[in-house]
C-alpha cells in the first residue's frame, strides 16, 4: 500500500516536489504538482474552474514562497479538468505537446459553460453534462487560455537545478498525453496516463500505447507517482493499470470475434476483478476505442453520444441496484 493518505489538498513529496489532490478522483476531481528548485518553479497542470484552481494556487503559495510566480505550466493533456484554470497562471510560459494544444482549441471551455447553462437543449448528452458536473464546477468567465509553446515527442527543461523531462506517450488517454518526469527526485506526474481507484477513459487509444507508457515509467528509476486521478502511488499502481489494460483487450478481443456489439459487450466484461474501482460506466469508452482498434481504425463515435451511452449505463446500474 502507498504510504501517502489520500486526502485533499497539499501533500509534501520532498525535495521542492509538491502535489495538490482531489478526492475522490472521480469526473473532475483531477490532481496538480509543483516542482521548485532556487526560487523557480514549474506547474503541472491546472485544474477544472478558476475556484478549485484558485484553492489550489493559494495552497502551493503558502508552502513555497517561489510560487507566487509561477514561471512555467504543463498541461500534460487537453481535458478541461488540467487546462480549464490555465488564466490564473498570468505571465507563465504554458507547454504542452502540438496535439494536446490542437485538442484544447477545438474544445474551449467557453463551449463548456453554454453547454451547462442550457443542457436541458442538448438531449442525453446535456443531461449526462449536468449530472457530473452541474453545482460541482462553475464554468462561467473561464476563458480559453492557450499553450504558449508546443514542442512533438520530447522536452528537457530546467527547474533551478533540476532537470525536468516532458514526454508524450500518446495518443492514449487523448493524442497528446505527457508524463513530467523529475529523474534526481524519483518523482513523475503523469496526467490521466494514471487513473488510481477508478476506471480510466480511452478517449483517443491505442491501448497498447497506453499499456507502453506504462512499460516506460516501471523502467525508470522512481518512487512517487502522482496519477492525474487518486491517489499519490508507487510503481505498483502502474502495474495494476496495466493488468486492467491487458485483461480488457483480451476480454473484448474476445466478444468481437464472437460478433458482440460493442455496448453488449461493456455490459458483458465482468469487473470483479477490479471492484470498488470508481466511474465503471467508462467502460463503454473503452471498449469502444479497443473496437475501433480490431475494426482497423472505424470511425469515432462523438464524445456526446459517448457521454449518453455512459449515462444510460448509470441508469441502468441505479435501477438494478433498486431491483435489488
Amino acid at each position: 500500500m502507498s504510504r501517502w493518505q489520500f486526502r485533499k489538498g497539499l501533500h509534501d513529496l520532498g525535495n521542492g516536489c509538491h502535489a495538490w489532490l482531489q478526492p475522490d478522483g472521480g469526473w473532475g476531481y483531477s490532481n496538480s504538482g509543483l516542482i521548485s528548485d532556487a526560487g523557480e518553479t514549474l506547474l503541472v497542470d491546472t485544474l477544472f474552474d478558476l475556484a478549485h484552481t484558485q484553492e489550489m494556487l493559494d495552497g502551493y503559495r503558502a508552502a513555497v514562497p517561489a510560487a507566487r510566480r509561477i514561471g512555467t505550466l504543463v498541461n500534460t493533456h487537453s481535458n478541461g479538468d488540467h487546462t480549464f484554470g490555465n488564466q490564473l497562471v498570468e505571465g507563465a510560459r504554458i507547454l504542452a505537446s502540438r496535439a494536446c494544444a490542437e485538442e484544447m482549441d477545438a474544445r474551449r471551455p467557453e463551449g463548456r459553460a453554454e453547454v451547462m447553462r442550457r443542457w436541458q437543449e442538448f438531449g442525453e448528452a446535456g443531461r449526462a453534462v449536468h449530472e457530473l458536473y452541474g453545482g460541482r464546477f462553475d464554468w462561467d468567465g473561464v476563458v480559453y487560455t492557450p499553450p504558449t509553446e508546443t514542442f512533438e515527442r520530447e522536452l528537457t527543461l530546467r527547474v533551478g537545478r533540476k532537470t525536468v523531462q516532458l514526454l508524450n506517450v500518446g495518443p492514449a488517454h487523448t493524442r497528446g498525453d505527457v508524463l513530467v518526469f523529475v529523474p534526481q527526485d524519483h518523482t513523475v506526474f503523469t496526467g490521466d496516463i494514471l487513473f488510481i481507484g477508478g476506471h480510466p477513459a480511452v478517449w483517443a487509444g491505442p491501448v497498447a500505447n497506453w499499456i507502453a507508457a506504462c512499460d516506460r515509467i516501471l523502467a525508470w528509476d522512481v518512487e512517487t507517482i502522482v496519477p492525474g486521478h487518486g491517489p499519490i502511488t508507487d510503481k505498483a499502481g502502474v502495474a495494476r493499470l496495466k493488468a486492467y489494460f491487458e485483461y480488457i483487450s483480451i476480454a473484448a478481443r474476445e466478444r468481437f470475434d464472437a460478433g458482440m456489439p460493442e455496448e453488449a459487450a461493456a455490459r458483458d466484461i465482468s469487473l470483479d476483478g477490479f471492484r470498488g474501482w470508481l466511474d465503471e460506466e467508462r467502460m463503454v469508452v473503452n471498449v469502444h476505442a479497443l473496437y475501433r482498434e480490431f475494426s482497423d481504425g472505424a470511425a469515432a463515435t462523438s464524445h456526446d453520444e459517448l457521454h449518453a451511452r455512459m449515462r444510460r449505463w448509470r441508469e441502468d446500474r441505479r435501477g438494478a441496484r433498486v431491483a435489488s
